[in-house]
């Protein structure tokens, strides 16, 4: 593995502080850990699998977690860790490397693991086995488990509950599209469903299905657990990716890999609010083309932040019941802060959304002992 040309660029006053490269030979590791910036705590962020992982990637999504952390108010700094594999490996295979990227992060003990794209609950009960430290765990570990609760997803709900009044929707009725129906994206549906929306389309890296009159949500969820290709759904008809991008909603929500939406593809869009279900899905053209064309687009960092929030909860002893409480409320105040301030000082949410986190990550530095 190299280090990415071009990586550095991302490097400015907040970080990234540590850029480690993992190799395990024995193992047959390859791994990436950057850790962008702990002024405001140990950094937490999730550990992603995939077989296409890059330092630039790591780096990005290092930093988008230093702005959630800080948005939230959180007592925690940003990082992020990738292992260089295939998700869909033997388990024994997995667990292996799992295992063997714990042991080569024991020492970075400023850097807190959680589940991301390609890990889950099980793998954090592994690496709290070998290392002590993990969120995001089992149950019976006393863990509190986002992804099986849908803690992101929640969050994506509260955060729709409050951006509707910016852009003159409402939830009852509103036509959703997710684009990633996994652990973030189906929760997401979940949870809009219980408000009055309804999904029109859903998507996944091996297909994806429509109906304008709506897809029954927890019957799609069953069938895509017991093993159904979303395409295959006998309750829509299959469409292609590109056809899910443009399909004619009021709600999308990308809740897959970086980038999804870009200068070539962003004016496709057929919607009235994106909700950055995945850490940054748009390029920053795109998000300009979305501000261009009044489709609001909230920031990953503001939107999908329930996940984290509920790590940090369950890190400092809390229960499921009070991740749900900070979730919602934290997530609320901030959406409608970055909202307001998008709304009155006529700039783009992003702008608005990092002007907020670099706020709190200086103020958390200058209390720091040489700053």
């Amino acid at each position: 593995m190299s280090i990415e040309s071009g990586w550095s660029s991302l490097s400015d006053e907040v970080g990234p502080a540590k850029v480690v490269l993992l190799r395990d030979p024995s193992a047959q590791l390859s791994g990436i850990v950057v850790i962008d910036n702990t002024a405001c705590g140990p950094a937490i962020g999730g550990i992603r699998m995939a077989p296409d992982l890059g330092v630039t990637e790591v780096a990005r999504l290092a930093r988008a977690m230093t702005f959630k952390n800080a948005a939230a108010g959180l007592p925690h700094g940003g990082g992020k860790a990738g292992i260089v594999a295939d998700p869909a490996i033997d388990p024994a295979r997995k667990e292996r490397l799992v295992r063997a990227f714990g042991r080569a992060i024991r020492t970075l003990t400023d850097y807190i693991p959680g589940p991301d794209m390609g890990t889950d609950e099980r793998c954090m009960g592994q690496l709290h086995d070998e290392i002590g430290r993990a969120v995001g765990l089992p149950a019976v570990m006393g863990g509190i488990p986002l992804d099986t609760i849908g803690a992101t997803g929640f969050g994506l709900a509260a955060c729709a509950e409050v951006a509707q009044e910016f852009c003159g929707l409402s939830l009852r009725g509103a036509r959703v599209a997710v684009q990633g129906f996994g652990p973030v994206g189906r929760h997401a549906a979940c949870f809009l469903a219980e408000r009055g929306a309804i999904l029109v389309a859903a998507g996944d890296s091996r297909g994806a299905t429509a109906n304008p009159d709506g897809l029954e949500v927890s019957g799609l969820v069953a069938f895509k657990t017991g093993g159904g290709t979303l395409s295959a759904f006998p309750g829509g008809r299959a469409i292609d990716g590109e056809a899910l991008l443009a399909v004619d909603c009021d709600i999308w929500i990308p809740a897959a890999r970086p980038d999804v939406l870009d200068a070539g593809n962003a004016d496709k869009l057929r919607a009235r609010l994106v909700l950055q279900g995945a850490n940054i899905p748009a390029t920053p053209e795109a998000e300009a083309i979305l501000h261009q064309r009044r489709i609001l687009s909230v920031p990953d960092f503001i939107a999908n932040a329930g996940g984290v929030i509920c790590a940090a909860v369950e890190y400092h002893g809390g229960t499921q019941a009070q991740a749900f409480s900070v979730i919602a409320e934290k997530i609320a105040a901030n959406t409608r802060t970055v909202l307001e301030r998008t709304r009155d000082r006529q700039v783009l949410p992003r702008q608005a959304a990092v002007e907020l986190a670099y706020a709190r990550v200086r103020e958390a530095a200058s209390y720091r002992r040489g700053t």
